[in-house]
């Protein structure tokens, strides 16, 4: 079945999540963090999402702007710099203005002009990726943005991927997904979507019951995987 809609997860796959730590970490006023920015922007980004996770089996959901500031608050103490709440505000004031990675702009056009329909479909919030979209320059090649906060649960919960078909009026076969993260392109395989792994890293498949049905080093080839 021909693809008629691309779906991208927003946080890694669209937008660069290491970026807010990078940036504050080339500031003069934040030199402690030069050392360490790497190892800050891996544990924000990983407890991050565990505690997406956990929040989701134990049905304790909070938007997705708590649990980032959680996970900052983590990385932050693990660290060695919990006390620094100027470096704190201006990691988050960063998260709020991350940039697309450079493929991102035209990968988008190109689907778009071959009149494939476009969408975000993140754990982000409403606010949060409003911010990222306007701050990259790209609404104006997406059909939708899609929250979590719709349902009350973040991914890989199945009701979260049933927004596109519910947005859409599209069969899971028709649907193009595509994730940063093993786990989510994995599980969105499992619903039944087409899926891509963007695997810039090299990390290795996640042990899951399902798999992408393709994995790449970046987002440049995604038209292709679309039939355009």
């Amino acid at each position: 079945m021909p693809i008629k809609v691309c779906v991208f997860d927003a946080y890694g796959t669209l937008f660069d999540v290491t970026a807010a730590a990078r940036q504050a970490a080339d500031a003069p006023e934040f030199y402690v963090l030069r050392d360490r920015w790497a190892q800050v922007a891996r544990d924000w980004r990983n407890k991050q999402l565990a505690y997406s996770w956990l929040r989701a089996v134990t049905g304790a959901h909070a938007d997705f702007w708590q649990v980032t500031q959680d996970g900052l608050d983590w990385a932050l103490e693990a660290s060695g710099l919990a006390g620094d709440a100027a470096l704190r505000e201006r990691l988050l004031e960063l998260y709020w203005e991350l940039q697309a990675y450079p493929e991102v702009p035209e990968m988008l056009t190109a689907l778009k002009s071959a009149g494939k329909l476009t969408a975000i479909l993140s754990n982000g919030s409403p606010q949060m990726l409003e911010g990222a979209v306007r701050s990259a320059g790209i609404g104006d090649v997406l059909d939708d943005v899609l929250s979590v906060e719709s349902v009350g649960v973040f991914k890989p919960a199945r009701r979260v991927y049933d927004l596109v078909g519910q947005r859409f009026d599209c069969a899971p076969e028709e649907v193009l997904f595509v994730s940063s993260n093993g786990w989510d392109a994995a599980a969105a395989s499992g619903y039944g979507f087409r899926t891509v792994w963007v695997n810039r890293v090299g990390e290795p498949m996640d042990r899951l019951p399902w798999t992408p049905h393709r994995v790449l080093g970046d987002l440049g080839s995604i038209p292709a995987e679309a039939g355009v």
